[in-house]
């Protein structure tokens, strides 16, 4: 289980107060904020001992001297993992897509041991189907994981996990999708995101809000139940779970725990809540 935060005031605390020590978690890269905020946040939860994961906008990175201070800055704070989109934001320099610092990256001797890119079960609202299948191939031997972009459609889920392993990518698969946010909470969120980005966000999610908000429209188990033939084969390689709390933590792992619970026919010896960092070291 992955899980995926916006790199916002307090954001460190929220982690500490609902996470256990150890948790992997990923930060996104914000156009509004700047990679600074994304790594300052990275190297605070690596200080508290969570597996961090910072995304690397390639658009946000001016030239390979910018990727090469970031790689020695995150190698300095104990960070081996990292998650390369293209980014949303105009190109600050040489690089606009993702592949461009990938094979950077490459060039300069393999710095992560993981590398993740992004797959898209649903078309892209800026990219031809063509071009994200095209990009997909091209990155696969250059990353180490694939990770899924929000779909609510399991069927599209599945069929797409599908259609990736028939291309010939092996990469293993984590299946990206929202935890069981709150809408109000999710309108709170979109001014500390920004406006351009919440416009882009909608843009490429159009019905997000509404399929969240919807009574009974959105499970995260159902979901995963009805995409579960194909995503519970072996040869799919499907890794765990990333999901996009948007800053929804300790409810995201209530939520999560209440389900382990709930799986395990309400014994619960199979699953122990762990001690949050926050309850560790007194942070509130």
């Amino acid at each position: 289980m992955r899980y995926e935060v916006l790199p916002t005031a307090g954001v460190v605390d929220e982690v500490c107060a609902g996470l256990p020590s150890g948790a992997t978690v990923t930060v996104t890269a914000s156009p509004s904020k700047g990679l600074d905020a994304t790594l300052q946040v990275a190297e605070r939860l690596a200080e508290l001992r969570y597996d961090v994961v910072p995304h690397l906008a390639a658009r946000m990175i001016d030239g390979p001297g910018r990727l090469a201070e970031i790689t020695s800055r995150l190698h300095s704070a104990g960070i081996t993992k990292v998650f390369v989109p293209g980014g949303d934001a105009d190109p600050a320099g040489a690089y606009d897509c993702a592949l461009q610092v990938l094979a950077e990256l490459t060039r300069t001797g393999h710095p992560f041991t993981e590398i993740g890119i992004a797959g898209y079960p649903e078309s892209h609202p800026a990219i031809n189907d063509d071009l994200t299948i095209q990009a997909m191939w091209d990155k696969r031997s250059h990353a180490t994981l694939l990770v899924s972009n929000l779909t609510f459609d399991p069927h599209l889920l599945a069929s797409w996990v599908r259609r990736v392993r028939t291309r010939g990518v092996q990469l293993p698969i984590l299946v990206g999708l929202p935890g069981p946010v709150e809408r109000a909470r999710l309108l709170r969120m979109a001014p500390k995101i920004g406006v351009g980005e919440s416009a882009r966000f909608l843009a490429k999610n159009g019905g997000l809000f509404a399929r969240i908000a919807a009574p009974g429209g959105y499970d995260p188990l159902r979901l995963l139940g009805r995409a579960a033939p194909t995503l519970g084969r072996e040869d799919m390689h499907i890794a765990g779970l990333h999901l996009f709390t948007f800053n929804q933590i300790a409810e995201t792992e209530t939520w999560r725990v209440a389900q382990l619970e709930r799986l395990d026919g309400g014994r619960g010896h199979l699953v122990a809540r762990p001690v949050t960092r926050a309850q560790e070291w007194g942070v509130r």
